[in-house]
């Protein structure tokens, strides 16, 4: 039996994400999709143990999940143009045609989520849920909002989808342009959740999900060859990515940039990102968000200390483009590295209304009024983020530096 488990364990990992895009593709509706797999997984659960587990277990749950499908649309449907379109499964369409302008199932199925008649963020939070597997809980952590919120939104772009009848078809290569914008907000928040989970339950560092992003992002990269953000994006993964190794100590606490060991950053991946921000550079076109935070790591990954003249710079250019608190509160702390760590203080205070929930607000204040001696101010406010995180290597990072303050 626990071999049973293993198979279906495996099968849902490597295979779920290729059976909802087909389905979806050939039905035009997500959720068809998604009942479709889940009682072929459900069917195989039950079979699986008394006929043992089949030689290919992809190609069993596409065919019982597409009967599935079926199945359900007949029993559902009320006009025979419905039986018509389940039955065009059957058409001995070529694969090339099938699979239209994009190649990997898990993009595909991205493109088809982040549908332009949704609101950006309902697209990027449906499609989170639906492709990224991220709990409701991670994507609200991303948006900062509460989980309740956050389901709520999901919910209500699920109704939109069913109450205006959304065709949830593979775009053709013209519709990508109108789409790779939720797609790239999707990658960015999934590698997020990789660099740093917002939960206390997962791993606190995730290769999974950095590695699974970039590889979407250089088939992005691939299939829009000429779009900036996405050459933008990709350096910028490239360039986190680099330092993952360093990041977290031996006793599994978090390593701040100016702490990290530069020795253990990967080289091979600095020079590929670094390389991709000159690129952007070198056409002249005025950048974008991502641009704009690619070409900031690649200032802070070339030699041995950043210049922060250039730094505060680029966020200057990226306050522009996205005047979001977490943007300013960044940009004040590169300012306090600048002009000195009151100037940045200054402006950190005056975010605190817009994020007083967000613990990266309180960290960054702890950590320049520490640097300031201000020990006790420091003490609270490190308590404050503290209350405030989850992730395990964060709290272990933020508690050692609290008690530090202890000790002088």
């Amino acid at each position: 039996m626990t071999d049973i488990q293993d198979a279906l364990t495996r099968a849902h990992r490597d295979e779920w994400a290729r059976v909802v895009a087909t389905l979806a593709k050939r039905f035009g509706s997500l959720d068809t999709a998604e009942d479709a797999a889940a009682d072929a997984y459900a069917t195989a659960a039950e079979r699986w143990p008394r006929d043992g587990v089949p030689p290919n277990p992809g190609a069993w749950l596409t065919t019982t999940a597409t009967r599935k499908a079926i199945d359900r649309i007949r029993r559902e449907s009320t006009r025979d143009a419905r039986h018509r379109e389940a039955l065009l499964v059957y058409d001995m369409e070529s694969e090339h045609e099938q699979l239209g302008a994009i190649d990997d199932d898990r993009l595909r199925l991205l493109f088809i989520c982040c549908h332009p008649a949704l609101a950006m963020e309902a697209r990027v939070a449906l499609t989170l849920r639906m492709v990224g597997g991220l709990s409701v809980p991670e994507i609200a952590s991303a948006f900062l909002v509460q989980d309740t919120t956050m389901g709520a939104r999901i919910t209500r772009a699920k109704a939109k989808i069913a109450a205006a009848g959304i065709p949830f078809r593979v775009p053709t290569a013209a519709d990508l342009p109108r789409r790779v914008s939720g797609v790239l907000t999707v990658l960015f928040l999934i590698f997020n959740e990789g660099y740093l989970a917002s939960g206390s339950e997962s791993a606190p560092v995730r290769g999974d999900l950095t590695g699974e992003a970039i590889r979407l992002t250089r088939l992005l990269h691939a299939l829009l060859p000429d779009d900036g953000e996405t050459t933008g994006m990709l350096g910028l993964m490239l360039l986190t990515e680099a330092r993952r190794s360093a990041r977290l100590s031996s006793a599994g606490a978090l390593v701040s940039l100016p702490e990290q060991d530069r020795g253990q950053w990967d080289e091979t991946l600095i020079a590929e990102g670094h390389a991709l921000v000159r690129e952007r550079l070198a056409t002249g076109v005025a950048p974008g968000r991502y641009q704009l935070l690619a070409a900031i790591n690649a200032v802070h990954t070339d030699g041995d200390a950043p210049d922060w003249a250039q730094v505060v710079a680029l966020y200057d250019q990226l306050v522009g483009l996205d005047p979001s608190p977490i943007v300013r509160l960044n940009r004040a702390i590169a300012v306090g590295e600048r002009d000195g760590l009151d100037a940045g203080l200054a402006i950190i205070d005056t975010l605190e209304p817009e994020l007083s929930a967000y613990h990266p607000f309180h960290a960054a204040r702890a950590d320049a009024l520490r640097r300031r001696g201000r020990t006790a101010e420091a003490r609270d406010a490190y308590d404050a983020a503290i209350a405030r995180a989850d992730n395990t290597a964060e709290l272990a990072y933020l508690r050692r530096r609290r008690d530090e303050l202890d000790a002088l």
